[in-house]
């Protein structure tokens, strides 16, 4: 089950439903702190030194609790009370160069701007050389809105405790929060708050990977037609089919107004030139995609005429992306079958009429938004892809690093999702396949990033083509 995204009156009234049931709060710090230590250990080792930093707060006992799991490391901790009377012992412990440094100081409680003295003890720690674990939020960090109250800590690690929240995944925090861990088991009375958006992590996709019949044969798998392609774009479409084939349908066909230039760089696609036969051969198809490379000034009226007569009207499920999507005009499609629109937050902002900044400020506001404007699934791609309906939760996804920003991979994307809506298994499943997909993808750049080279999208989709789970 993914994990609820929970704002802090929501995480205080899930606290309050622990104690009222009789579970005691310092059950849940142990817990907690447990957590805490026992992700300290990981990213350290044997005989490395841990500097804990304890505030007044909640955090502060988490992080005092982790001082006693923390094995053969060599463990300092600084209470914290005034950063004015502290601040020389802070710098003598960073002087010392600990390996860790476990930021216990503010929780999510915080509601006021700090003041100018406890400013200068958190730009000390972030000045200092230290990678930081922070418990459960980054002190100083708005946890609903991302915002820093005055100055925050700039944390390496930040391990969540109980839920995700909000303020975490803005923008405006990412250099603030770095990699995000949770911990969900922390003893808080089951079930978790209902929420409006849900964190999709490696144990929600286990078992979705498309698995084939030991008799079989291709007709059987599906085939994913992709229309794009244009005079200096034809690379798109063919990332796109190749992207595709890592999905496993049993065929994949590229339309196209390029055709010379698509068709010599595959071979594992059958590529079909855009005629008035095109209609007859994307009827044999199970799922389209299309956008990929769909932006030259030489793309015909008829071209945009066909992919909306499918968008509109076609039983089979489809993908709509790049400039495809700057075609579409508002309001459901006739057809009940699966529709989703993949924009990235510039594009979601052309079809919002307002600037990406406001998309980026309010990432599952707008995505349910073109949800409901256009009568679509939407995945609105970017630092934790966001995947939702009109109605219903948001899918928040995990996975992806800052390597997915260059030209090529929203055109994988396009084409691994459409590989697998195209497969009979993924039929009525087809949030499923769209969440398999972004997650995978992410996966994918993840993987890549943990090495020592530098990656493009042949790279992309070669790992997308890798088992994640054995």
């Amino acid at each position: 089950m993914p994990l609820p995204i929970l704002s802090v009156a929501q995480v205080r009234d899930w606290e309050k439903r622990t104690w009222d049931a009789g579970i005691a709060g310092e059950t849940v710090i142990e817990q907690a702190g447990q957590a805490v230590g026992r992700l300290a250990t990981q990213v350290t080792q044997s005989a490395d030194s841990v500097l804990l930093l304890i505030g007044k707060g909640n955090n502060g006992s988490d992080a005092r609790v982790a001082a006693r799991h923390l094995g053969d490391r060599k463990v300092a901790v600084l209470e914290v009370a005034d950063p004015v009377e502290d601040l020389g012992a802070l710098k003598h412990h960073l002087g010392e160069n600990p390996v860790l440094v476990v930021d216990g100081l503010f929780g999510i409680g915080l509601n006021r701007d700090l003041d100018k003295h406890w400013q200068q003890f958190i730009q000390c720690i972030n000045e200092s050389d230290a990678p930081v674990l922070s418990v459960d939020c980054p002190s100083g960090l708005d946890a609903d809105n991302g915002q820093a109250r005055g100055a925050a800590i700039e944390a390496a690690i930040t391990l969540c405790l109980g839920s995700l929240k909000p303020g975490l995944l803005a923008n405006s925090a990412a250099h603030c929060v770095g990699r995000l861990r949770i911990a969900s088991r922390i003893g808080l009375k089951d079930p978790a708050p209902e929420a409006d958006s849900y964190w999709v992590t490696e144990q929600d996709m286990r078992g979705l990977s498309p698995q084939r019949d030991p008799v079989s044969h291709k007709g059987i798998h599906g085939h994913v037609g992709i229309i794009g392609g244009s005079t200096g774009y034809h690379g798109a479409p063919i990332l796109a089919g190749y992207a595709s084939l890592r999905a496993q349908p049993g065929l994949v066909s590229i339309f196209t107004p390029a055709y010379q230039p698509v068709s010599a760089q595959c071979q594992s696609i059958m590529v079909h030139p855009w005629d008035r036969d095109c209609v007859e051969a994307l009827s044999r198809t199970t799922a389209l995609v299309a956008g990929p490379g769909l932006a030259g000034d030489d793309i015909e009226d008829s071209l945009r005429q066909t992919v909306l007569n499918i968008w509109n009207e076609s039983n089979k499920p489809m993908v709509l992306d790049a400039s495809a999507l700057d075609w579409l005009p508002k309001g459901p499609p006739e057809s009940k079958a699966f529709r989703l629109l993949t924009p990235h937050p510039g594009e979601a902002a052309r079809l919002l009429g307002c600037s990406p900044e406001k998309v980026e400020s309010g990432r599952v506001r707008a995505a349910r938004t073109l949800a409901e404007q256009f009568g679509a699934t939407v995945l609105l791609k970017g630092r934790h892809s966001v995947l939702t309906q009109s109605t219903g939760p948001a899918l928040v996804n995990s996975t992806g690093n800052a390597g997915l920003a260059k030209g090529g991979s929203g055109d994988v994307l396009a084409g691994f999702v459409g590989g697998l809506l195209a497969q009979p298994v993924f039929h009525g499943r087809e949030i499923q396949a769209a969440m398999y997909a972004t997650w995978k993808h992410g996966w994918a750049a993840d993987q890549l990033a943990s090495g020592s080279e530098y990656w493009g999208m042949d790279d992309l989709i070669n790992t997308l083509g890798k088992r994640e789970f054995h």
